[in-house]
């Protein structure tokens, strides 16, 4: 159901080095990139991650509450990308672990402060 989700920058050349960085740890490469936009994805027809500049020309902010969940299909691949987030600048917000009793995850926000978490169900 999702296409894709867009976060704002205020620092497209940081933001864009920093996603190349951890997205390219998962497969996922840019398929869009329009200067202000640029979008990440494991295949064109799977959901995206995208940056942008703000349309309006206001400054990018962070939503309070709004966080992005990238699906891994391992917990060493969500303890990686963790890893992979922090040695790219990106700042703790949980280490990876169990949150129940079949879901794993590990909290990060990038350099513009954009909640993410990789997770996974299961094993």
């Amino acid at each position: 159901m999702i296409g894709y989700v867009t976060l704002g920058t205020n620092d497209i050349e940081r933001a864009a080095a920093f996603y190349d960085a951890l997205l390219g740890q998962i497969g996922a490469t840019r398929f869009m990139d329009f200067g202000t936009f640029i979008a990440w994805a494991v295949s064109p027809d799977k959901p995206a991650l995208a940056l942008t500049k703000p349309y309006d020309g206001g400054p990018a902010t962070v939503g309070n509450g709004v966080m992005v969940a990238l699906v891994m299909d391992s917990k060493e691949k969500v303890d990686a990308l963790h890893a992979k987030a922090l040695e790219l600048g990106g700042k703790d917000e949980g280490a990876p672990g169990p949150r129940s009793d079949n879901f794993y995850a590990g909290y990060f926000r990038d350099p513009d402060g954009n909640k993410l978490n990789a997770f996974c169900i299961g094993g």
